[in-house]
């Protein structure tokens, strides 16, 4: 028996070491460092190290090439209505520029009313002509996500413009309707901390610069002026934590609505067999040093494929 153990190792330890074969140059050359895939062409190549390509994105604007939303986006939040450029609408052009230059110059002309008058309602008007731009422009970005073609659903740039955009939109998109309450209660509940813990911070300043102050105008408050710099201190750090706790939500669920959009595609289920089988696998070493030449020796590895 032990005899016969001997002579079965001895086998597989042959079967392990490669069988080699002698291959011409020309043919080594084509075959042996060539790696070619079935589902592999010019077309799909994409480089993903560019943050932003513009070769890409106004070739799209020329329409003389295709672009991703992420690139007509990001390009669309400085060169305004690029993604109706692309869409070819457009009819919306005049829409978007107009809205946007309406409530610049609303905004620019209010102000100079409440420098010039001092009515605090010149002062409102100015600022919700601001915002109203500022809803046209990201209006016409929203709008480029929406009338954006692809074949894929959830398209992971979509999911992620539309969080980018507006919270909870991307988790809405992909169907996961129950992420939404979580995400945009946190995000509410730590801007009710910045706003209180702002307001608990201007008011400690305030009482701080009053003991400190050397005015004897100045009323003193009950407070001494190291109680009142710990309290100050201690406000400031919260609201920072607070806008720091909104920061930090909404950029995970940015991240949540692009990683659960790709994971769409993943198969999951509860098989947790595992196959294996035999495989046999080329392996190529030279025997003249590592560069290529006709000295090159190809041959077979046994092993197990899981």
């Amino acid at each position: 028996m032990r005899g016969f153990r001997l002579i079965a190792i001895l086998i597989a330890l042959t079967l392990c070491f490669p069988l080699a074969a002698q291959y011409r140059d020309d043919q080594f050359k084509r075959d042996a460092f060539t790696q070619t895939y079935a589902d592999t062409t010019e077309k799909t190549k994409t480089d993903t190290t560019k943050l932003f390509d513009f070769k890409e994105f106004f070739g799209g604007l020329a329409h003389k090439r295709t672009a991703s939303l992420k690139t007509l986006t990001m390009g669309s939040t400085i060169f305004i209505g690029g993604n109706q450029i692309y869409h070819k609408q457009y009819w919306k052009l005049p829409i978007i520029y107009g809205g946007i230059g309406a409530g610049v110059y609303g905004g620019i002309h209010f102000g100079n009313l409440y420098k010039s008058t001092g009515d605090t309602r010149f002062q409102t008007y100015s600022t919700l002509s601001y915002v109203g731009a500022g809803l046209v422009w990201w209006g016409s970005l929203m709008d480029g996500a929406v009338c954006f073609k692809s074949d894929k659903h959830p398209e992971p740039a979509r999911s992620t413009v539309y969080s980018l955009l507006l919270p909870g939109l991307g988790q809405i998109y992909n169907g996961e309707f129950w992420k939404v309450p979580l995400y945009l209660g946190i995000m509410a509940g730590s801007l009710n901390f910045v706003v209180d813990n702002n307001q608990q911070y201007n008011r400690w300043k305030t009482v701080y610069d009053m003991a400190t102050s050397e005015d004897p105008e100045v009323e003193k408050p009950p407070y001494s002026a190291e109680n009142a710099k710990y309290f100050r201190d201690l406000y400031r750090r919260y609201r920072d934590y607070s806008i720091l706790a909104v920061a930090l939500t909404y950029l995970i669920q940015v991240i949540d609505a692009n990683v659960f959009a790709y994971m769409q595609d993943f198969e999951v289920n509860d098989d947790i067999s595992m196959h294996i089988e035999p495989a046999v696998t080329p392996v190529q070493f030279a025997t003249t040093g590592g560069v290529p030449q006709a000295g090159m020796s190809v041959g077979m590895s046994v092993g197990l494929r899981f």
